[in-house]
C-alpha cells in the first residue's frame, strides 16, 4: 500500500508517511525484518519497555492480503519486550492483517503515551483517535462488540460487522508482562507482553475496515507460483490431512510418544494423561466443525483453526482453540488431564488477553514452588494449587489478569517468580521467556534453537521438531548433535523471512526457500532468489542479536538452557537418559554465524550491509575483538 500510519499518543495526532526506499524494503522485506530495522532506528535499546520511549510497530508484509497466496492472512507486532528486554516480534493470524492493508496502510507506528484511554479507528485511508474511557476495563470480546456496535451508526450495521478489531484485555491494562494483543476475539500475538506495551500507552484498541486492494507487480507470474505452491500444499500430508483434521493438537500424542512432552515443569517427557487431552479427544467431544472453518485465517488452505464448546458446569463456555501449545501449558505442564478445564482456561486467556504458553507454564512453576514448600499457604487464599488440580488453572488465570493475590506474582512470569522465591533453577526459560511444549533432551537441534533464540524461549525461531520428530523434509537422528548447528541456522534464517513476508510457518511443511523467493518475486517485481532469502534472513537475525547486545549485553551467557535440561537426564520413556549436549553444538553454530561468544563481529555485520550497526556496537564497546 506504500503507506505508514504514525500515531503520537501524547499529541493525539496521526501522520501518514511513505514506506522506506526500495533498497531498505528489499533488505528487510516487511513484518519482523522491517520491524527490527525500524526499532533499531527509533527505539533506544536501553529504554524501559513499559515507558514512553518504547514504541509498538504493527506490521504487515508484502504478501499480507494478496489473494490466492496460501496462508497470507497474518500480521505481526514488533517492540521491546517487557518480559525479556529483548527485541521481540509476535505473530498472529485471523483477518486483521489483510483488513489493515485494505484500509490503506502497511504499518502502524505507535509512540509515546496517551493521558487517557483511546482507540484508533482506520477506515479507507483515514485514521483518527477516539476516546476509549468507556472501554477501559472491558474484556476482549466486549470491547470488540462495543466498537462494532458504535461504528454501526456511522457506517451501517452490515459494514460494522466486517470491522476487524485488535485489542487488549484487562491483562494488558494491568501491565501483565505476558499480556497479549488479541484480534478477531480469539487470535493472539501472544508472546512477550506486547499487550502490556499497548496498555502502558493507554491504547485500548485498533479498529480497521477498508476496500482498497494491494498491488501485485506480476499477476501472471503470481498465478503460476500460486498454482505450484498450492499443489505442494495438497500433496503434503501435514498441510492437507493432519492439520486440517485435528489442528495443532494432533501433536499431543505424537510428542508424548517421542518422550518429549514436558510434564510437571519439565521433570519428565511422558504424561500419563496425554490421551485424555489429545487432538483426537478434542475433536471427538468438544469440536464445533462448522465454526472451526469460520475461524480459519484469511487466505488459508490448511484451515487448522479449532472452535470448541463445553456445555456443562463448572467449565462451560465456547470459543477458538485450544492449540497444541495451550493444551500442553495448562495440561501436562501442570499435571492436569481435564480437557474441559484446559478449554476454559484457554477461553479466559482469550477474553482477558493473556499468552497461554507463559500463563500455563508459570502456573506449573508455581506448583513446583508450592511442592518445594517455598510459597506460604496464606498467599493462596485457600486455593489448592497442586499438580493436576483443574480448578486451580482456571482460577489462577483470573487472579493473574487482575493481579489479585498470588496472581500479582504470576503476572511477572516464571523467571521473576522463581527468582523471588530463591529457586531460579526451576524457571524453565531462555532470556526470561518460558519454553514451550517440547523437551529438548530428546531433540538436540531443537535445544540449540531454544538456546540461541533472539526473542527468548521459542519453538518458532527454528522448528527443529519438523526434521527431528516429524520427518519433514527428511527425518534426522534427534539424539545426534553433529550437523544440527547448520540445520538450526538454516531454519532460523528462512523463518525470519517467512515472518517478514508475513505468511504462516505451517506453509514450511510443504514449501521452502525457493518457493518463498518466487512468491516475493511475483508480488514485488524483484528478481528475488533463494540465496537472497537466506541472506536477508541472516541480516535480520544478526540485527536482532545486535539490538539485544545493545539492550542488555546479550551473548554466550544467555545462549544456554535451564540447568535441568543440561544436567538431569530424562528419567523415563523413549528419550530416557538424555540431556541436551549444547556444548557439542554451540561452537559450530557460532562459527557458522560468524559470531564471537554470541555476538556479531564487524566482518559479519559489514558483509550483511550493516556497517552502521557495527559502528554503533563499537561506540558502545560491545563489538567482539
Amino acid at each position: 500500500m506504500g503507506r505508514i500510519l504514525r500515531v503520537n499518543l501524547w499529541s493525539q495526532k496521526v501522520y501518514v508517511e511513505e514506506l522506506p526506499s526500495e533498497t531498505v524494503l528489499r533488505n528487510w522485506i516487511g513484518g519482523r525484518g522491517l520491524g527490527v530495522y525500524l526499532a533499531l532506528k527509533e527505539i533506544d535499546p536501553k529504554a524501559d519497555p513499559l515507558g514512553p520511549r518504547n514504541k509498538l510497530f504493527i506490521m504487515t508484509g508484502p504478501v499480507t492480503g494478496i489473494a490466492g497466496v496460501p496462508e497470507s492472512g497474518r500480521w505481526c507486532s514488533v517492540t521491546k519486550s517487557p518480559l525479556t528486554d529483548t527485541i521481540h516480534d509476535s505473530q498472529s493470524g485471523g483477518k486483521f492483517g489483510p483488513e489493515l492493508k485494505f484500509a490503506g496502510f502497511d504499518i502502524i507506528i505507535i509512540e509515546d503515551v496517551s493521558e487517557k484511554p483511546v482507540y484508533l479507528w482506520i477506515h479507507d485511508g483515514k485514521a483518527e483517535l477516539r476516546d476509549a474511557s468507556h472501554l477501559w476495563g472491558k474484556d476482549v470480546w466486549d470491547t470488540t462488540d462495543t466498537i462494532q456496535e458504535e461504528l454501526a451508526s456511522e457506517i451501517g450495521k452490515d459494514e460494522a460487522k466486517q470491522v476487524k478489531v485488535l485489542t487488549i484485555g484487562p491483562a494488558g491494562e494491568n501491565l501483565i508482562r505476558f499480556a497479549a494483543l488479541m484480534n478477531d476475539k480469539t487470535r493472539a500475538a501472544g508472546r512477550g507482553g506486547h499487550g502490556a506495551v499497548m496498555g502502558s500507552k493507554k491504547l485500548k484498541a485498533i479498529a480497521v475496515r477498508g476496500h482498497m486492494k494491494p498491488k501485485v507487480a506480476n499477476q501472471e507470474k503470481l498465478r503460476e507460483v500460486i498454482k505450484d505452491v498450492s499443489t505442494k500444499h495438497r500433496k503434503n500430508p501435514v498441510t492437507s490431512e493432519g492439520l486440517p483434521k485435528l489442528g495443532t493438537a494432533i501433536l499431543v500424542n505424537i510428542i508424548n510418544k517421542a518422550g518429549i512432552f514436558p510434564t510437571r515443569n519439565f521433570r519428565t517427557g511422558v504424561f500419563e494423561g496425554a490421551e485424555k487431552i489429545s487432538g483426537e479427544a478434542l475433536a471427538e467431544k468438544y469440536l464445533d466443525k462448522k465454526k472451526s472453518l469460520e475461524e480459519s485465517c484469511w487466505g488459508c488452505m490448511i484451515t487448522c483453526a479449532r472452535y470448541s464448546k463445553v456445555t456443562k458446569s463448572p467449565f462451560s463456555g465456547e470459543g477458538g482453540g485450544p492449540e497444541y501449545e495451550t493444551i500442553w501449558a495448562f495440561g501436562a505442564q501442570t499435571g492436569t488431564d481435564d480437557l474441559e478445564a484446559i478449554i476454559k482456561a484457554n477461553h479466559l486467556c482469550n477474553q482477558l488477553g493473556l499468552d497461554t504458553i507463559t500463563m500455563g507454564h508459570t502456573i506449573g512453576t508455581l506448583m513446583e514452588l508450592i511442592e518445594l514448600g517455598k510459597v506460604p499457604p496464606e498467599k493462596l487464599y485457600g486455593l489448592k494449587a497442586k499438580w493436576g488440580t483443574p480448578e486451580a488453572i482456571v482460577e489462577l488465570v483470573w487472579r493473574t489478569a487482575y493481579r489479585s493475590g498470588i496472581g500479582d506474582e504470576l503476572a511477572e512470569g516464571s523467571w521473576r517468580l522463581a527468582n523471588k522465591y530463591g529457586v531460579p533453577e526451576v524457571s524453565m526459560t531462555v532470556r526470561k521467556q518460558e519454553l514451550p511444549a517440547y523437551d529438548p533432551r530428546g531433540a538436540q537441534g531443537h535445544g540449540l534453537a531454544y538456546a540461541t533464540s533472539n526473542r527468548g524461549g521459542c519453538h518458532l525461531r527454528a522448528y527443529l521438531i519438523s526434521p527431528e520428530v516429524l520427518g519433514v523434509p527428511t527425518l534426522v537422528d534427534r539424539f545426534e548433535t553433529k550437523g544440527k548447528a547448520k540445520l538450526v541456522k538454516e531454519f532460523q534464517d528462512v523463518f525470519a523471512v517467512i515472518d517478514s513476508m508475513v505468511v504462516c510457518k505451517f506453509s514450511s511443511f510443504a514449501i521452502w526457500d525457493e518457493d518463498y523467493a518466487n512468491i516475493i518475486s511475483a508480488v514485488t517485481g524483484w528478481d528475488f532468489t533463494k540465496e537472497e532469502v537466506h541472506k536477508v534472513g541472516e541480516r535480520i537475525y544478526n540485527a536482532e542479536r545486535a539490538f539485544n547486545v545493545l539492550s542488555f549485553g546479550d551473548g554466550i551467557e544467555y545462549d544456554t538452557l535451564p540447568k535441568r535440561l543440561l544436567e538431569e537426564p530424562m528419567p523415563e520413556g523413549p528419550s530416557k537418559g538424555h540431556v541436551v549436549r549444547l556444548n557439542e553444538m554451540l561452537p559450530e553454530y557460532y562459527k557458522l554465524r560468524g559470531w564471537v561468544n554470541g555476538r556479531p563481529t564487524r566482518a559479519k555485520l559489514e558483509k550483511l550491509g550493516l556497517k552502521w550497526l557495527a559502528d554503533r556496537l563499537e561506540e558502545e564497546g560491545l563489538l567482539p575483538e
